[in-house]
């Protein structure tokens, strides 16, 4: 799974310190890699001399460091997170493919337990409104068996169907959003980072989000939902209702103070 390049390694050891799995070790001064590695990458990183490629993958797509590059103001994306809002009014205009890409790339980028990279990242666009038809007509069902466990969300559910049925401009769980992004992963934990460095990419693209608890609750609980999405067997971690903001905010909102235990 893993190449080292001889002819370029310089026995350094850098990737043998930095390999979380230690599956790397140097013989006769050459990096040497050992079977069953998770395929993080670390080695490939590391490598001052571009010793090391994983030829599963694509290397052309690797990049390399350039600290005039890389830098993010600290102030700067303090305040980017402090401005961020849950978007409840878009705009009819759509993401553009090339926007929507650079932010499922967010996704892919980030780090999954054991590197599992198994996050599948499901954009509705051109069949979201089949598929908005689909779950509310799923609702009422829906509200039925979560009666005796779940009442609130039941009675929630019936008000925001017999709204929608009587008008289908009042959506409350889908505002009118252009796209939707669905999170797919058995680690809840891997996709829910994976959806915040999306939200994070989105806003860099002058897009908006909302995570809807909602949508997330009733497509688990539906197994035709969830089989028309592909997903039967797998754990829907996020649904990310993504467009442009209809609505412009001019300054933060307040905060309760933040409940930290220094020690």
């Amino acid at each position: 799974m893993i190449t080292i390049d001889k002819e370029k390694c310089i026995g350094c050891g850098l990737c043998v310190k930095d390999c979380p799995a230690g599956k790397l070790k140097l013989e006769e001064k050459k990096a040497v890699y050992t079977p069953e590695c998770i395929e993080c990458g670390h080695c490939v990183a590391v490598c001052p001399r571009a010793a090391v490629t994983i030829p599963e993958y694509d290397m052309d797509d690797v990049e390399v460091y350039d600290k005039n590059g890389f830098s993010i103001d600290p102030d700067r994306f303090l305040r980017a997170v402090k401005f961020r809002r849950s978007i409840r009014s878009y705009r009819e205009q759509p993401l553009e493919k090339e926007k929507m890409e650079k932010i499922l790339q967010a996704g892919r980028y980030t780090p999954t337990a054991k590197n599992s990279q198994s996050c599948r990242f499901i954009v509705l666009k051109e069949e979201l409104e089949e598929f908005k038809t689909l779950l509310w007509e799923e609702i009422p069902e829906l509200a039925e068996r979560m009666k005796g466990e779940m009442p609130q969300y039941a009675m929630l559910f019936k008000f925001m169907y017999r709204r929608w049925k009587k008008d289908h401009a009042a959506d409350q769980l889908f505002f009118n959003a252009p796209s939707c992004i669905m999170v797919v992963s058995d680690n809840p934990l891997d996709g829910g980072l994976a959806a915040a460095n999306m939200e994070t990419m989105a806003v860099a693209e002058g897009a908006g989000v909302l995570y809807s608890g909602y949508l997330q609750r009733i497509i688990e609980a539906s197994p035709k939902l969830k089989e028309w999405l592909g997903i039967p067997e797998r754990h829907l971690t996020s649904c990310m209702l993504i467009g442009y903001p209809a609505v412009t905010y001019k300054r933060t909102a307040p905060r309760k103070k933040a409940d930290i235990v220094w020690r």
